[in-house]
């Protein structure tokens, strides 16, 4: 199937949303007041020495409003662009599904009746934080909502996994898919380029290696150091080398001719709030990262998938 447009050639999710709901669609960033076994001293206190202290939610609402007030007020904001939209009710801070069954089926039902065009949940969460009843009972979320799970993985190299303090290898990560692809919840792989030390090619093998999962979607993203995390005092005592723009884009367009075209992109490039961001500053210019994607795609007349795992 050809899922591409003119304007993009690759497989985005605002066409899949498009074509799966007759709709723009929006995900609305809600926050659970959830924390995470890497920050809270079961595995670490110090957490992935990327995160921060918001646990990578710096854009989901206010964990001190209830959820319907956190909804509310990013849906008027969305409602300025587009008067009539979808919405998906995205769990985003921290570790989505740490915590009691109890707190888990509270939040998402609560969730689901936020508002009447809410289409689905997105839940952001890591592979060893899925218990056998939370999968089961996200199995049944599934069959009565549309149903995301967000994974971290970042990287399929054991080395990076270690230097970045994920907490789990890469065995924890595809055990948690397999789990959840049997139960037919679809996947979303968050995966980083520019991590120390890590090549081109080794970013690339991550890339093919997605291929080999069953998963629906990738976010790809650049390593952000922010203020007052573990990597910025490490930046700070052991500068490395930052990718440049143009790095990243051939990187990251490399990754996606890699990858099978069946498999939903939602991101290019990611965010980071402009006052805590240290490097890179180019990736705040956020259209810009996108638009030189497509114009190098352009210029090389590729596609997603066109290469497979055939690259070199």
């Amino acid at each position: 199937m050809n899922y591409f447009t003119h304007e993009k050639r690759y497989n985005t999710v605002n066409q899949f949303y498009r074509r799966k709901f007759n709709s723009k669609v929006y995900k609305i960033s809600l926050n659970g007041d959830f924390t995470c076994p890497n920050r809270d001293g079961t595995i670490s206190y110090k957490g992935c020495i990327f995160c921060s202290e918001k646990g990578s939610g710096d854009f989901a609402g206010n964990k001190q409003h209830s959820l319907n007030e956190q909804f509310i007020e990013i849906q008027n904001i969305m409602k300025n662009k587009w008067k009539e939209a979808k919405y998906i009710a995205y769990f985003q801070a921290n570790t989505n599904t740490y915590g009691s069954l109890d707190k888990l089926k509270n939040l998402f039902e609560a969730a689901l009746k936020l508002d009447k065009d809410i289409v689905g949940l997105s839940i952001a969460t890591r592979p060893d934080c899925l218990s056998e009843e939370i999968i089961e009972y996200l199995s049944d979320l599934n069959q009565r909502t549309y149903l995301t799970v967000e994974l971290g993985l970042q990287s399929i190299h054991e080395k990076s996994l270690k230097f970045i303090n994920r907490g789990h290898d890469l065995k924890c990560f595809i055990d948690a898919c397999e789990l959840l692809r049997k139960r037919n919840i679809n996947v979303v792989v968050h995966i980083i380029n520019g991590l120390p030390n890590e090549s081109k090619e080794e970013m690339l093998e991550t890339a093919r290696f997605l291929n080999k999962m069953d998963i629906q979607g990738v976010k790809i993203h650049m390593l952000f150091i922010q203020k007052n995390t573990e990597l910025a005092h490490y930046y700070k005592n052991n500068p490395y080398r930052i990718l440049t723009l143009e790095e990243y884009v051939n990187i990251t367009t490399d990754q996606i001719e890699i990858l099978d075209e069946s498999i939903i992109i939602h991101r290019v490039t990611g965010d980071a709030p402009r006052d805590e961001l240290i490097e890179p500053l180019w990736s705040l210019k956020k259209l810009v990262v996108a638009n030189e994607i497509d114009k190098l795609m352009r210029s090389r007349n590729s596609f997603q998938g066109s290469k497979g795992d055939s690259y070199e």
